[in-house]
C-alpha cells in the first residue's frame, strides 16, 4: 500500500553562519513498507521529522530525494492535479492544525471531500449530506452542523477535521495526533473510530502520535530519532 525509499527531506536556513549550517535536514534515508490494512503508529521526539514524513508519504510534499509509492501510484510521476486526484479518491489526511476552510460550516467542511469524488463514485447530494451529518453525529457534533470554525473549540474543530478525513471512505487514513486537541473521553472515542475504521473497511492508518495507548493498539511502531528510523516494533499482527 505504501513503499517509501531513501526519503530525505532538505530545507535551505537563510542567514546561516556557515554553509555547513544553511542547509537543515529534517529526513535522512527513511524507508518504510506499510502494507494494505496495517495500522503503523510513529513515535518520536519532537523535531524527529514524524509530521515532514507524514507529509511526504500522503504525496503533500515533494522529498528532496528519494521516492513514495502510495495506493500503487509512483507518487513522483504524478503532477499536483494528480496528486490530488489520488488523495482525493483513496486518502484521508487529519491535520493537528485542522486545516478546516473557515468560510465553511462543520458541515459544509466534510462535505468537501464528497463534492471533490469523480462523478462515478460520487454519492448523490442526499447521500453525501446524510454521511457528513452521520460522521459529525458520531463524532458528537450532532448540534454543532452549522457553526463555523471560528465558532468551534480547538477540540470540535479536531472532530471537524476527523469527521471530514473518514468522508471518503479513504483506502489509507493519515493523522497528526489525532487526539491530541481532545478530552480524554473525546479521545478514546476517537481511537475507537480509526480502529473500527480498520476492522470493517481494512483501511491502511498511518498515526503520528505521543498517546502510548493508541500506540500500543497498532501493528507495529516505527521510533524516529534525528530524522532516521532508529528502531522498528512489531506490536501485534494486521487482522
Amino acid at each position: 500500500m505504501i513503499l517509501a525509499r531513501n526519503l530525505t527531506q532538505r530545507y535551505s536556513r537563510a542567514g546561516a553562519a556557515s554553509e555547513a549550517d544553511s542547509v537543515l535536514t529534517v529526513l535522512d534515508g527513511v524507508d518504510l513498507e506499510v502494507s494494505e490494512g496495517e495500522v503503523v503508529v510513529i513515535l518520536g521526539p519532537s523535531g524527529s521529522g514524524k509530521t515532514t514524513l507524514l507529509g511526504l508519504l500522503a504525496g503533500l510534499d515533494r522529498p528532496s530525494e528519494g521516492e513514495v509509492h502510495l495506493a500503487g501510484a509512483d507518487l513522483a510521476t504524478l503532477d499536483e492535479d494528480g496528486r490530488a486526484a489520488l488523495r482525493a479518491e483513496r486518502i484521508g489526511f487529519i491535520f493537528q492544525s485542522f486545516h478546516l476552510i473557515p468560510t465553511l460550516t462543520a458541515l459544509e467542511n466534510v462535505l468537501v471531500p464528497l463534492e471533490l469524488l469523480p462523478p462515478d463514485r460520487a454519492p448523490s447530494p442526499a447521500a453525501a449530506m446524510e454521511t457528513a451529518k452521520s460522521l459529525l453525529d458520531r463524532v458528537g457534533l450532532s448540534g454543532r452542523l452549522d457553526h463555523y470554525p471560528a465558532q468551534l473549540s480547538g477540540g470540535e474543530q479536531q472532530r471537524v477535521g476527523i469527521a471530514r478525513a473518514f468522508a471518503n471512505e479513504p483506502a489509507v487514513l493519515f493523522a497528526d495526533e489525532p487526539t491530541g486537541n481532545l478530552d480524554r473521553e473525546t479521545g478514546e472515542e476517537i481511537v475507537e473510530l480509526l480502529f473500527g475504521l480498520n476492522q470493517q473497511h481494512r483501511t491502511t492508518l498511518v498515526i503520528v502520535t505521543h498517546d502510548l495507548a493508541l500506540s500500543r493498539r497498532a501493528h507495529r511502531i516505527v521510533h524516529l530519532s534525528g530524522g532516521r528510523v532508529d528502531r522498528i516494533e512489531v506490536v501485534g499482527e494486521p487482522g
